[in-house]
């Protein structure tokens, strides 16, 4: 009768020094595993404990173990839940770093380049509220309005046709407002 197991096979009586799992022969010719309480025929058959989480992940051997209770007068008891006094543990701080003399202090500075302003909203950082904001724009009566509202009198309009460019956006000056904070940005002149 031929077994095809993965697993080794180990007869009573035969010793193996693989670390693969054990399979033993019962009087019935049947296979099976050792359970917790039935050893593998080998020289040593006694269970052993596994290993501790402290030893597993090897917490100690990074760390330094703190100093032990000095003997000597006994300061700093803390009462425990029973009434006694013990000690509290020891606990390490990092340490402060030493000021240095020459240290240098670095400062960023943003610089933003210079906006343009023309007839048109702006896409910027507001200087005085520092948010990234788009322009609000306000026109106002300049230089090319009122020269346009003179010629257009020289001309013969007189008869309120020369307030028409007091109407006309593309003749007037344009103002640049932060629509957060209301603060003027620029101005766009046209003459």
């Amino acid at each position: 009768m031929k077994l095809s197991v993965p697993w080794r096979h180990v007869f009573p009586g035969g010793d193996s020094n693989e670390k693969e799992p054990a399979m033993i022969a019962t009087s019935q010719g049947k296979m099976s595993a050792p359970g917790p309480y039935q050893a593998a025929a080998g020289p040593s058959s006694a269970p052993t404990a596994p290993p501790s989480y402290e030893e597993t992940v090897a917490i100690n051997s990074y760390y330094p173990t703190p100093p032990g209770p000095v003997p000597g007068p006994a300061t700093g008891l803390v009462a425990g839940p029973d009434g006694k006094g013990m000690n509290p543990p020891a606990y390490y701080t990092q340490p402060m770093p030493v000021p240095n003399a020459n240290a240098i202090a670095v400062q960023t500075v943003y610089v933003q380049q210079p906006v343009s302003f023309f007839d048109r909203p702006v896409q910027m950082c507001c200087p005085s509220c520092s948010k990234m904001i788009v322009t609000q724009l306000s026109y106002n009566a300049g230089a090319l309005t009122w020269l346009s509202c003179g010629s257009l009198c020289l001309l013969g309009c007189i008869a309120g046709c020369c307030f028409i460019p007091f109407c006309v956006d593309a003749l007037q000056d344009v103002d640049h407002y932060c629509p957060n904070c209301k603060a003027l940005l620029g101005s766009y002149k046209r003459l």
